[in-house]
């Protein structure tokens, strides 16, 4: 058995879909070069989520899977951030976040080791649910505040490309850096939360998207290529928040100096066009718009929030001495 370059934890932020999980941790099983924790942030699931973590358990050495269960539903922003926080309580040196529904591959760590040596923040590729290259590349557009795809040709000669947006389908992110710049945010609940977090990190370190393949999706999505970018449907929970947390992301950049409320203002438009095209282009309906409307009504009370303050790395567990972990 390897040893992982680094103490890597996986943190998975899983709600109502065991399904998905038991085939999760099933691909976790089999890895090469196995994790040194599991962290599984059940968000207070109603379905047989436990007992799947309690069968799954069995197949790993002992102590390497956790079962963080919540007490409510703190929405992927709030998983991730507990998940992250745990990880590191841990002595994790390493947390690669993900959600639920993907798979992992057997080498997934083998394709990261090298990455590691040379950056802090890494994204992997992924194969889509019908085995294609999942197409994922996007940059903030620091001006409009929003991410934009930023070519085809997205990796360099050294199979690399430099980004500022992330995912947390995916994201493998240093110790050294959360601390840095605090747990994710929990307060985004969904949406957005990813992209900003990376974008923190990018303020401080390279955030890189690397040409190896670690996961594979494997929840189907109504879809529609458009080339540069593919428009997956959404819930009604999603319009909000996207619309919502807009407040949020621009609190952020003007945390660092960066927010540009002209041009901020008119990524909240642009996204808002996104979100009713994809609507009808997608789902072929306007139902929904109403979602949007209430996001953006909140987003305004958002942005009028006097009391609203970064994450506070303080709060982030310290390192373990080398030794105790």
């Amino acid at each position: 058995m390897k040893s992982a370059p680094g103490n890597i934890a996986i943190a998975i932020v899983t709600f109502n879909r065991s399904t998905y999980l038991r085939e999760l941790l099933a691909s976790a099983a089999v890895m090469d070069t196995p994790p040194f924790r599991i962290v599984v942030v059940d968000n207070a699931s109603t379905d047989d989520t436990q007992d799947v973590i309690a069968e799954a358990t069995g197949r790993f050495p002992d102590g390497m899977i956790v079962n963080h269960r919540l007490d409510t539903n703190t929405g992927g922003s709030g998983g991730f951030s507990e998940g992250t926080r745990v990880a590191l309580e841990l002595g994790a040196d390493w947390v690669w976040l993900m959600d639920d529904d993907v798979e992992i591959l057997p080498d997934a760590i083998e394709q990261f080791a090298p990455w590691m040596q040379r950056f802090k923040v890494i994204h992997g590729r992924r194969y889509d649910f019908d085995g294609s290259p999942f197409y994922w590349q996007a940059k903030f557009n620091e001006f409009l505040g929003v991410p934009l795809p930023y070519g085809r040709k997205q990796f360099n000669r050294d199979g690399y490309a430099l980004t500022n947006s992330g995912t947390f389908e995916g994201m493998l992110i240093h110790a050294d850096i959360v601390r840095k710049i605090g747990l994710p945010d929990p307060r985004f609940f969904i949406s957005w939360d990813d992209a900003t977090y990376a974008w923190i990190a990018a303020q401080h370190t390279d955030v890189v998207y690397v040409d190896a393949f670690v996961l594979k999706r494997k929840r189907e999505q109504k879809q529609i290529n458009l080339g540069i970018r593919h428009l997956n449907d959404g819930s009604a929970l999603f319009r909000f928040h996207v619309i919502r947390n807009r407040a949020y992301v621009g609190q952020y950049f003007d945390e660092y100096g960066k927010l540009n409320r002209f041009g901020f203002g008119l990524g909240t438009a642009l996204t808002l066009a996104k979100e009713v095209f994809r609507l009808v282009v997608v789902q072929h309906t306007l139902k929904g718009v109403g979602d949007l409307v209430r996001g953006f009504r909140a987003s305004r009370k958002l942005w009028h929030d006097t009391t609203w303050r970064p994450m506070d790395p303080a709060d982030v567990p310290a390192e373990i001495p080398q030794g105790l972990s």
